[in-house]
């Protein structure tokens, strides 16, 4: 599929499935998977129908989304090796789509052989369309994006993670904003220099992710492992620059 035929999908579906529910959830219609959790049925409509449209268009790629793997783990085994996939997160900020917080994303990602190809994070609610692809960098709603500006003086980053006490001096810490596809934006347009997570799900970071090493940053585990498809940890953290990847780590687990 071409860039602006996924581009016109995401931004259908999600005009048809997620934003007539946007405000107009029933209790019935928000389900907590696991503590704290949330799934809604703007998620699972809007899964099931990329997914069908997807596998349409390219019967042969493996489609893989946020509410199918949680339904069949196993799901994420075929990513780092598949010859060709996709990578749903349907509704990205669940929590602030129930909330009737603007803060939420569709977003997908390609993969070849583990390697993340293209990335689309569709904002619906600020009407913004980031995609990337590999090799021809990032562009916000059809205009090419250059890399974010240096740093601040005192680097500033947004986490999920508990914000440090004033010792981290290095570095400032705010909190993020409840979707990644909110997030990966703030940090490519220079909003802030770095971010960092918990948790690794292939949905939450690759488009992401590639959006910030094709504008010349890293993003990586605490060790030092570069993300991709396949890699698990303990912590994350998404920078503009790699020396900038290097003194958030530092700062935020002590190196």
């Amino acid at each position: 599929m071409q860039i602006d035929q996924v581009s016109d999908l995401l931004k259908e579906v999600a005009e048809r499935l997620i934003l007539p529910r946007f405000g107009a959830l029933t209790t019935g219609e928000v389900i907590e998977k696991a503590p704290g959790d949330l799934v809604t049925v703007a998620d699972r409509e809007a899964e099931a129908e990329l997914t069908r449209m997807l596998h349409q268009a390219d019967p042969g790629a493996v489609v893989v989304g946020e509410e199918g793997v949680f339904c069949d783990p196993r799901m994420l085994d075929v990513l780092p090796t598949a010859a060709h996939a996709w990578v749903i997160d349907p509704v990205d900020g669940t929590r602030n789509f129930t909330k009737g917080r603007r803060d939420f994303a569709v977003m997908l990602a390609e993969l070849r052989f583990g390697e993340t190809v293209r990335g689309w994070i569709w904002q619906p609610l600020h009407d913004q369309l980031f995609v990337a692809e590999s090799g021809a960098g990032v562009t916000r709603n059809g205009v090419q994006l250059a890399a974010p500006p240096q740093p601040r003086t005192v680097p500033l980053g947004a986490t999920y993670l508990p914000v440090p006490g004033e010792e981290r001096a290095a570095v400032k810490v705010i909190r993020s904003w409840g979707s990644c596809g909110i997030d990966y934006p703030k940090l490519i347009t220079g909003e802030v220099d770095f971010l960092s997570y918990r948790s690794m799900f292939p949905w939450d970071h690759l488009p992401g992710g590639l959006m910030v090493t094709e504008l010349g940053g890293r993003i990586a585990t605490d060790s030092g492992e570069d993300y991709h498809a396949g890699v698990i940890g303990r912590r994350l953290v998404a920078a503009n620059t790699a020396l900038l990847w290097e003194e958030a780590r530092d700062a935020l687990f002590g190196g």
